[in-house]
């Protein structure tokens, strides 16, 4: 079952370096089992949502905006200095201190989407103080699943594809995509970064549609939110998520020990499936779930999945 939404009995505000500062908040049983959660994007902010999977008697779960979005600050939707001093390397050192201004030896990792990727590079990097891993839309953010996101998957959507094309200067359209919007969305001219954030978003509704009209997320309504997120989306992928080819499954080994539970829906086609099916490879406690209906969203069947992976997970004895 889906839990109720449990409200925050902790919120604050902490001070990590370069001018940032991250909006942090913990609800659930403060003498629960410590579960982080990392959103998606690179963007996208906590969402309140997914308090809902963990059981608000047995879990404490920590949420936290990462640098540039959400209710962190600066906002790369109000400043583009946010993108300054943000790669995942800062990412991981800033979990590092919300886990020690928490007193968390040890915490569960649930992260979609980026936060997958974030998930696995902090793990590899601090394997002592993972208990488990619970990650759904797996991906590495490797030059390849870009590479896909970008180009690939115009072959499937090329009408719209070719809008997004014709919304950088044509010189740049053979050129590394992200890269060249970024270059447009750190503009402070709204003529200039308002279109590039428009167009950057509407790819992104296209591929999560799977057919039929597109759909508009509600979120990109919001201008402050749509460049907020292109900037810092476009950031990092148009460095591979400042993350060698080989940083997260080159180590995968020195989690070889944790548990961890991978999900992808089989219609997830903003990345390709084998990223996922890479990891689970390398992972001997791993069991990966190719969920067959569902995309990239959770829909029932892995929220079923994600909720059984935590109820699993509390119950688990500290290694």
């Amino acid at each position: 079952m889906i839990y109720p939404t449990a409200q925050p009995y902790g919120t604050g505000t902490l001070e990590v370096g370069q001018g940032h500062r991250l909006y942090w908040e913990t609800c659930g049983n403060p003498d629960g089992k410590p579960a982080v959660v990392l959103h998606g994007g690179p963007g996208s902010g906590a969402p309140a949502s997914w308090r809902r999977f963990f059981d608000p008697e047995l879990y404490r779960v920590v949420l936290f905006d990462q640098r540039g979005c959400g209710r962190s600050t600066p906002h790369a939707g109000d400043d583009v200095t946010a993108l300054d001093h943000n790669t995942t390397q800062h990412l991981i050192a800033d979990m590092e201190l919300l886990r020690q201004h928490l007193g968390i030896e040890r915490w569960l990792l649930f992260g979609a989407s980026w936060g997958s990727t974030l998930g696995l590079a902090y793990a590899v990097q601090h394997p002592e103080r993972v208990s488990e891993l619970v990650l759904w839309a797996v991906v590495t953010t490797r030059a390849y699943e870009i590479e896909w996101l970008t180009r690939t998957m115009g072959h499937v959507h090329p009408h719209e594809h070719a809008e997004l094309l014709a919304a950088l200067p044509e010189q740049w359209r053979g050129e590394n995509i992200p890269a060249a919007f970024n270059a447009l969305v750190r503009s402070t001219d709204p003529d200039v970064h308002g279109p590039a954030a428009e167009a950057w978003c509407a790819w992104e509704d296209r591929l999560d549609t799977l057919s039929g009209p597109v759909e508009r997320a509600d979120r990109f309504a919001d201008p402050r939110f749509r460049l907020g997120f292109t900037r810092l989306v476009t950031h990092y992928f148009a460095n591979h998520g400042f993350l060698p080819d080989q940083g997260i499954v080159g180590r995968l080994d020195r989690i070889a020990d944790i548990p961890a539970t991978l999900l992808r829906g089989r219609l997830d086609i903003a990345a390709p499936l084998s990223a996922a099916v890479d990891v689970a490879n390398r992972l001997p406690r791993a069991e990966l779930h190719i969920v067959e209906a569902d995309a990239h969203g959770a829909g029932d069947d892995t929220a079923r999945r994600l909720v059984a992976a935590l109820e699993a997970a509390a119950q688990r004895p500290p290694r």
